[in-house]
């Protein structure tokens, strides 16, 4: 019994840091980010990458640590022939400002344009997706997307690369000193 008591006791011993202040710390690094971080993000500030998925213009993203809340992520997707294909759990809408377009969700054929939302749904396997254009025009969505993945995991996988993503990939490897042409 007198074992007992000492164990629990032994645990019981204030330390100088614990898990319950890094947690307060956390929430009060949020609060001063609620109050004094980036309010607005001017478009014009955040430029267009050309990257896996195709043609995309980021504005906030876990780790985007100036803004006021980084809980979101939101990006801009101009849709020009059509996009990469990867699979996520889903969880993420797509509100399409500009253009009209397909997208093929999990094999299904999806019409869309300006004004639509496109809902891809949380499944425990993921959702493969690609998005198409249909009018010659540069089409465009936002996607909107709660950093949820803390709750229910997190994976993606490409599964078929923005084509000028890959051109571009191959010309950095032609122009590489010291690579050895194939």
């Amino acid at each position: 019994m007198v074992e007992k008591e000492a164990l629990k006791e032994k645990e019981a011993e204030v330390q100088a840091k614990t898990h319950y202040d890094d947690n307060m710390q956390l929430y009060n690094q949020k609060n001063v980010l609620a109050k004094q971080g980036k309010k607005i993000i001017k478009a014009k500030e955040v430029p267009f990458e050309i990257n896996r998925q195709g043609i995309v213009r980021y504005y906030s993203a876990p780790g985007f640590k100036e803004l006021t809340n980084d809980d979101w992520r939101l990006f801009c997707h101009e849709i020009r022939q059509h996009s990469g294909q990867h699979r996520h759990q889903g969880g993420i809408y797509l509100f399409v400002i500009k253009g009209t377009g397909y997208s093929i969700v999990d094999g299904k054929r999806y019409d869309w344009s300006a004004g639509d939302l496109i809902c891809l749904p949380i499944k425990k396997d993921g959702v493969v997706h690609e998005h198409f254009n249909l009018d010659g025009q540069p089409s465009r969505w936002v996607a909107f997307r709660n950093d949820h993945s803390n709750w229910i995991g997190h994976f993606i996988e490409q599964k078929e690369t923005f084509s000028l993503w890959k051109e571009k990939e191959e010309e950095k490897e032609k122009s590489s000193p010291g690579k050895i042409q194939k």
